[in-house]
């Protein structure tokens, strides 16, 4: 029999963790196919931990290893040594997976010869969720918000330079290391940007198909956009190439805004500060009139959608100040960035 490991790297999830290996567990693999379901956890104090031996002890083909440092890149690592299958896929326990993601995993590396293969980003409410969670789903899946990103087009078969979560031969390791474990965020990117560079391709797949259920309150999308901000310059430095546009604008748009403030609290025009928060609510106008365009979205949903917009941009933009300063100074990340948002 052939062996697909899942790697899943996880800390506090007992509200989830049990239903997430059950879907795992249940996966239609092609035949002649077993898998094994590698799961590192980060010191959960919660009870997680002992579910997923509970489970383990009663189904051999689930492993519980120890992640101390607590974060995604060593727990990835971690599962990676621990892992047997000579393809390995990554999962998240927020993510709700088609009974196929493994095969369609395993079919697309057979049929294109990438050294990565997932599927698009597709963010959706939890059943029962209120309407902020709602209006967080609805901005995350619009282009218009994502900057064009072809990670949150449903539909996108093809080459690109990133996926969501992923799947690779093992050969994918060896040749080009695991996951850079200084970087607490974009820790998936940063292993992509070294696929490509190095000569290697990730395929993207629209039949590789999964669920993701983002944050539910405004301050947790506002941190999770903080980190995401603060580690992208990591990633930067370490590859010595520039960021697309979209990962540059929101921190200019801030770093203008805040100059054009201190202008204005010196006693210099304001017209400046006006002009850029005019200019902003204009284009948070259109991007909120795009999303209500893309579907059906209640009037309570719309509403926050223009607050949900503001934290993906002024968290994203804070935080890439905020770790640009910190790699031209000193290189290191802070540890206040290393906590989880969830």
């Amino acid at each position: 029999m052939r062996i697909v490991s899942v790697i899943v790297p996880c800390r506090n999830e007992r509200r989830y963790i049990e239903a997430f290996c059950a879907g795992v567990l249940a996966q239609a693999l092609p035949p002649d196919w077993t898998l094994q379901l590698v799961i590192a956890d980060g010191e959960s104090d919660d009870g997680t931990r002992e579910i997923v031996e509970r489970i383990a002890a009663a189904d051999p083909r689930v492993a519980c290893i120890a992640n101390p440092r607590r974060i995604v890149s060593t727990g990835l690592n971690a599962a990676l040594a621990r892992a047997g299958g000579e393809i390995i896929v990554r999962m998240d326990v927020h993510t709700e997976y088609a009974n196929d993601y493994v095969a369609e995993c395993i079919a697309a590396l057979a049929q294109t010869g990438a050294d990565n293969a997932g599927g698009p980003w597709h963010a959706q409410p939890d059943a029962g969720a209120g309407p902020m969670q709602h209006a967080v789903a609805a901005a995350f899946q619009s282009r218009w918000v994502a900057g064009g990103a072809l990670s949150r087009r449903l539909d996108h078969d093809g080459w690109v330079d990133t996926v969501y979560l992923g799947s690779w031969p093992r050969a994918t390791f060896e040749r080009f290391g695991g996951f850079d474990e200084s970087l607490v965020r974009n820790q998936d990117d940063e292993h992509n940007l070294r696929i490509v560079k190095g000569g290697g391709r990730v395929w993207q797949s629209s039949r590789i198909r999964s669920v993701y259920r983002p944050r539910a309150a405004l301050s947790q999308l506002f941190r999770q956009y903080l980190q995401y901000g603060y580690w992208k310059p990591f990633v930067m430095k370490k590859h010595g190439q520039p960021a697309s546009l979209r990962h540059l604008v929101p921190g200019a748009f801030v770093a203008l805004l805040a100059a054009a403030s201190l202008v204005a609290l010196l006693g210099g025009p304001a017209w400046p500060w006006e002009a850029l928060l005019l200019a902003y609510g204009v284009g948070v106008a259109a991007m909120s009139a795009a999303v209500a365009a893309s579907g059906s979205v209640p009037p309570a949903v719309l509403c926050r959608v223009p607050a949900v917009i503001a934290a993906y941009h002024f968290g994203y933009g804070i935080g890439s100040l905020l770790g640009w300063w910190d790699v031209l100074r000193h290189g290191r990340g802070r540890e206040r960035f290393s906590a989880l948002t969830r």
